[in-house]
């Protein structure tokens, strides 16, 4: 303390010493000097985040509450609006205490000091990979994350959940649709129950994550289902997981949802140091954790956009398909294997991560005559190493020798996030079999798409056609394209070329053009 006091007279202004904080209570597992964890139900235990430090001369306090985000930035809100006080010399503290609906996430809380001649300093102003030099408070939900991403039908199935209520309330919700009449339906996923509720008894590990091993998955078709965890106080979290089909080839069609992506985009902030584990929020950041449970209440980032639409219009269409993680993916046995079992592959969102394992896989799957649809944009644009359950990111996959474009069909051109969107333009090049039924004729234009897009790149297979494009939506030139090609081994292949294409498959036009490609690539 009296380095950082000398240290502090020297530099001249208002500085703290012994800067800590706490959450009056038990620490929970993990919680240290400048981390606590709080969970603000009202019941007196962690309810608020005390700030403690000396001062070295009086000064004004002011603590404002950060949630950062994905660019690397302090996010402007303040969450629970700014607390000043005026301290004396010495021992001092704020407290922060948060409200009910605070959602739950890690906050770092800002200290502005500003003594009597005006003089300044912050504690809180840190980036991303930096060392914190303020509290940081994580509120808890119920954080919960299955430590594999598919189980086959039968299945133990074990998650490690984060909560200090004392029972817990599970259930399991399918995002597939089905028979399951008159089920409780969850707003949040929009998922259908397909177990009644258990209480558990979770009151001897209120302090630290802990196994839950009661979930067994059940005799269920392939698809994806949320496990829903409630407390009495009403604080819930979902873990997200697939069951895939015994063997590949149940149904002559997959679909790949795109996991190793969901966890690139997922700012969970596990180390707590206030800023997301995700290499989107500190360039220097090269691996991930796929266990780590999902920011917004468990529910992977941008789920509603990249896939629910695409998976209730399988389901609204009678589609018969196994659904498949790129964790089962990746360990295929080979595109052999591929072919022998599926007549097409579909990757309806936003394939944007694969190792070299998957890559080969599925160009040999298409060389041998396997069909491919992919109903995103970005697609197998950066190959990352799995270790484990750590993924890495290796590098792009067109400076590794391994052009996306020569399998997609297209490769990245841009993103403006969504800036501008436009409708696709029905090419003269368009085939009668994609527009059939649609009402659409060369020339026409439907939806509203962007974000991200793709486009034909020298490296496109000969014979690559042009379906719709969006014309210079990114700036003169870059152009999103919807494509198409045939290889002489028959393989068909159909690439969106717009990141959101499958949040429209439930509206028309766009679902009879999904039939149309669907009846041609799904066809053995």
């Amino acid at each position: 303390m009296i380095a950082a006091l000398i240290a502090a007279a020297a530099l001249g202004g208002p500085s703290l010493a012994n800067l800590s904080v706490s959450d009056g209570s038990t620490p929970f597992a993990g919680d240290r000097q400048l981390l606590t964890t709080v969970s603000p139900n009202g019941d007196g235990f962690r309810d608020h985040a005390i700030v403690r430090f000396r001062l070295n001369e009086a000064a004004t306090v002011r603590m404002d509450v950060m949630r950062t985000n994905q660019s690397g930035e302090l996010g402007s809100i303040q969450l629970a609006g700014g607390t000043t006080v005026r301290l004396p010399k010495g021992p001092g503290e704020v407290v922060w205490a948060p409200g009910r609906s605070t959602p739950p996430r890690t906050y770092i809380l800002r200290l502005t000091l500003t003594d009597a001649r005006g003089r300044t300093r912050v504690y809180g102003a840190y980036g991303p990979g930096r060392k914190p030099n303020a509290p940081v408070v994580r509120v808890q939900g119920v954080d919960a994350g299955f430590t594999r991403r598919s189980y086959v039908p039968g299945q133990a199935a074990e998650l490690v959940v984060s909560c200090d209520a004392a029972f817990l309330r599970a259930q399991v919700f399918a995002y597939t649709g089905g028979p399951f009449p008159n089920a409780q339906r969850d707003l949040r996923t929009s998922g259908t129950a397909v177990t009644g509720s258990v209480r558990v008894d979770w009151s001897a590990h209120r302090n630290a994550p802990a196994p839950l091993r009661v979930v067994r998955a059940g005799n269920w078709r392939s698809g994806l289902y949320f496990l829903r965890l409630e407390t009495d106080d009403g604080r819930v979290g979902y873990a997200p997981f697939v069951v895939r089909p015994r063997g590949l080839g149940e149904h002559p069609v997959a679909v790949v949802l795109s996991t190793y992506t969901w966890q690139a985009y997922n700012f969970e902030d596990a180390n707590g140091d206030g800023w997301g584990d995700s290499w989107y929020v500190a360039g220097n950041q090269r691996t991930i954790d796929l266990q780590r449970p999902f920011l917004d209440f468990g529910i992977p980032f941008r789920f509603h956009d990249w896939d629910t639409t695409f998976i209730t219009w399988l389901e609204q269409t009678g589609k018969q398909v196994d659904f498949i993680t790129d964790d089962d993916l990746d360990q295929a046995a080979s595109g052999d294997a591929l072919a022998d079992a599926y007549n097409l592959i579909v990757f309806p969102g936003h394939e944007e991560y694969v190792t070299q394992h998957m890559t080969e896989v599925v160009q040999r799957y298409r060389d041998l005559g396997g069909n491919l649809a992919f109903l995103a944009a970005n697609n197998f644009f950066w190959q990352v190493r799995r270790d484990g359950d750590a993924l890495t990111k290796v590098g792009l996959s067109r400076a590794l020798g391994r052009p996306e474009a020569a399998l997609v069909g297209v490769r990245y051109v841009g993103s403006n996030h969504g800036a501008t969107q436009a409708p696709f333009v029905v090419a003269p090049t368009a085939p009668d079999w994609l527009l059939a039924g649609t009402g659409l004729v060369p020339g026409s234009s439907f939806g509203r798409y962007g974000i991200e897009i793709d486009a034909r790149a020298q490296t496109s297979p000969t014979g690559t056609l042009l379906l719709a494009s969006i014309p210079d939506l990114l700036g003169p030139g870059r152009t999103a394209e919807m494509t198409y090609y045939e290889t002489r081994a028959g393989a068909r292949v159909f690439a969106a070329g717009a990141l959101n294409f499958a949040a429209s498959a439930a509206s028309s036009p766009v679902s009879q053009l999904l039939e149309n490609v669907w009846a041609r690539l799904s066809a053995p």
